[in-house]
């Protein structure tokens, strides 16, 4: 009775707007151009992995992975993607096209719940559902793609809590089976000095390890070479 009272009290623009308030305001994250963090992931066998990741909005990822005994990269850009091979002196090899569709949602740095409408994204309010005791609002967004990303809000902060999907990208695994199953817990969510808020730890559910972020820059420039598979 409470959940479907609270589904009936909200509609999804009520929640997505609640989740826009929550990490600042749609100016506040429009104002995003370019963001920079450092974050180790530590994995099941207790290894440690170090991410750099560099994000131009609607123009690059880049993100530089070091596992101790190597390394590997992967660059996307609006057009065109390519992945270092660790098993080949790490050279360069591009992207199919469908990998590199897969990772366009993280050209969007403020995220694609904000002004979804304008990106030909299309969102539905699916009930509520409890994650990990907290009572969330399950949102399914539709991308323009037609793949399908579904978000976990908490009733109370307005935080997302889960993100789930299929395939890579969003987070996921790089070269990941377009079908299988992609779900990641979002916590620690803080503000940093200018402003801006971030979960600055995340686990891939059923993949073990977490990810903490330890460093987060936003709108500092970025070197122009980064856009290179170098």
């Amino acid at each position: 009775m409470i959940s479907a009272y609270m589904t009936m009290a909200q509609s999804v623009d009520d929640v997505i707007n609640s989740y826009v308030t929550a990490l600042g305001g749609k100016e506040k994250l429009a104002s995003i151009q370019t963001l920079y963090t450092e974050s180790v992931s530590v994995m099941q066998n207790g290894n440690e992995v170090t991410i750099k990741t560099w994000k131009v909005n609607d123009k690059l990822v880049r993100r530089e992975v070091n596992f101790g005994m190597g390394s590997m990269t992967s660059v996307i850009t609006d057009k065109e993607g390519w992945n270092s091979n660790p098993r080949n002196n790490n050279k360069f090899e591009p992207m199919t096209p469908e990998q590199v569709q897969m990772q366009q949602p993280e050209l969007d740095c403020e995220g694609p719940l904000v002004d979804y409408k304008a990106k030909g994204h299309t969102a539905v309010l699916e009930g509520t559902e409890d994650i990990e005791g907290a009572k969330c609002f399950k949102v399914k967004l539709t991308l323009k793609s037609g793949r399908d990303v579904t978000y976990y809000i908490d009733s109370k902060t307005f935080y997302i809590t889960r993100m789930k999907t299929k395939g890579g990208g969003m987070g996921g695994p790089r070269g990941a089976n377009a079908d299988a199953e992609l779900v990641v817990d979002y916590s620690d969510y803080r503000k940093t000095p200018d402003g801006y808020v971030f979960p600055y730890a995340f686990t891939r559910v059923g993949m073990g390890g977490s990810t903490n972020i330890e460093k987060i820059e936003v709108n500092k420039p970025v070197d122009p070479k980064l856009y290179k598979a170098e």
